[in-house]
């Protein structure tokens, strides 16, 4: 009995490999904040956690989860678009060992951004301790597959990056944040600065298939339109504009990085255009409101204010565009990956 088990481990364990060798992305390795944390935060001390009812009631299960949403986010869609699995585990998660990471892990923490003073903010992990993170998982994957084969794992890889909005409404924008040390002309280009020394860094731990993500409309989010109440609740035109700037500041690091990092693909993904065109027009693409949220007044509710004793929370999610006054719904979290695997993801298929 024991030996026609081990003979089904080693049909198995050659079985991934073969399929490993042949798809053009064996694993998706993810970096950044809430909009593709997968529950790191549900493992470290900080107040900005979602591993709690409503969250995750449209996840498999109707389970908390610790992703912001109602359900799954883009970087699940993402890996289920590339025939990988249909969610990606979070690092920190005991539930998970590394024969889960090797087709894909997650390193991102809700509320961290390029800068460390960002993470300070609500004491998250950090972008450099992402970046240990992903160090351990470089050399225990070489001791689980062996050193050749991880090696071509973490370069056949792709990885996924996002983050920048915390960077700017949760410190620059704030009282206390970085508008007291630059303009916001300075500040973009320290982040811009930030992210090239990441990017330079997975390159030289052997990456080589990147995708760095543009910022979103952020001044359509529920809670800033909430903040523009004598203006009618309409957009922040102001921070969609830093939005739209930093974004075009990003396309040319790409640009820079491919010409400078040997062997690097890199690419921008950026779901300003797509998330505007939703906010703008929910009713063409299915939604009744994209003004507020599905939880609680849908004004300002997120994190532990989202909760399931918040009263008022609708009851069908797949009809708004957000789900907390932060976050997207799964159904917008489906959309957009969609249109990022289509337009900026597509060559790495």
């Amino acid at each position: 009995m024991a030996c026609k088990v081990m003979i089904w481990f080693l049909v198995a364990r050659l079985l991934l490999q073969i399929l490993r060798i042949h798809a053009k992305v064996p694993a998706i390795i993810v970096f950044g904040d809430s909009s593709v944390d997968s529950g790191n935060n549900n493992h470290i001390s900080t107040i900005l956690k979602s591993n709690f009812e409503p969250y995750g009631r449209d996840f498999n299960g109707g389970q908390p989860t610790g992703r912001f949403s109602n359900g799954r986010v883009p970087t699940d869609f993402i890996s289920e678009a590339f025939g990988i699995k249909p969610t990606i585990p979070a690092y920190l998660d005991p539930m998970y060992n590394i024969s889960d990471f090797v087709t894909g892990v997650c390193f991102a923490s809700a509320g961290t951004g390029y800068d460390n003073a960002t993470s300070d903010v609500l004491s998250v992990i950090p972008l450099w301790e992402e970046l240990e993170n992903y160090k351990e998982y470089q050399k225990t994957l070489r001791v689980y597959l062996g050193v050749e084969e991880a090696n071509d794992l973490v370069s056949e890889a792709l990885y996924l990056i996002s983050m920048g909005t915390n960077d700017f409404l949760e410190n620059y924008y704030t009282a206390l944040g970085r508008s007291t040390e630059y303009s916001v002309d300075e500040y973009q280009n320290f982040l811009i600065g930030l992210a090239q020394n990441f990017i330079t860094t997975l390159h030289n731990l052997g990456a080589r298939k990147i995708s760095i993500s543009g910022l979103p409309p952020m001044g359509c989010l529920p809670l800033e339109r909430t903040r523009n109440l004598l203006f009618g609740e309409d957009c922040i035109e102001e921070y969609n504009n830093v939005a739209k700037d930093f974004n075009g500041q990003l396309l040319g690091l790409v640009t820079k990085l491919n010409r400078e990092l040997t062997g690097i693909q890199l690419v921008l993904s950026n779901p300003y255009d797509i998330l505007l065109q939703i906010i703008q027009n929910p009713s063409s693409f299915g939604f009744e409101n994209a003004a507020i949220a599905c939880c609680g007044t849908g004004l300002f509710e997120m994190s532990f204010m989202c909760n399931k004793r918040t009263p008022f929370t609708c009851s069908d999610a797949s009809k708004y565009v957000f789900w907390d006054a932060f976050h997207p719904t799964e159904r917008t979290n489906g959309i957009v990956a969609d249109y990022v695997v289509k337009n900026s993801l597509s060559q790495f298929l």
